[in-house]
């Protein structure tokens, strides 16, 4: 993580990722929760991240994620939300998972909807929100 900040240009990124390894450090057991997780391309490029911002007591989480610009429109985010948010739901404790994008995002909806996110109507900091729900 501490790599990951040292590169990151962007300063709203570099201060998130801070927070996540100061929670991440504080949580140990949880840190899965508060970790950025790199996504590779096929050949082993890494070309994006994801994260988790937190568990909270209702067992929701919420997820952000990025696939840099050279690599966007081949199916690299969609293919990763759904991975690691099916996993998620099968955690103990993990009951459903946000998402916010903004409202012209519409490349960003569209893969949060073939992820299984449905909009809840809702406008967060971030943009529109959407919910995927475990499924018993």
């Amino acid at each position: 993580m501490r790599i990951l900040i040292e590169k990151e240009a962007d300063d709203a990124l570099k201060a998130a990722y801070g927070e996540m390894l100061e929670l991440s450090l504080k949580n140990p057991d949880r840190r899965q929760w508060y970790a950025a997780w790199f996504i590779e391309s096929p050949e082993g490029e890494h070309i994006g991240e994801l994260c988790f911002k937190g568990l909270n007591k209702e067992g929701g989480t919420e997820i952000g994620y990025g696939i840099l610009p050279e690599h966007q429109g081949c199916g690299y985010a969609s293919e990763a939300v759904a991975a690691v948010t099916d996993w998620a739901l099968t955690q103990d404790g993990v009951n459903y998972i946000l998402a916010e994008t903004e409202a012209g995002n519409t490349a960003s909806q569209r893969v949060l909807q073939k992820s299984g996110f449905v909009s809840t109507g809702d406008t967060g900091d971030e943009g529109i929100i959407f919910v995927r729900r475990r499924r018993d």
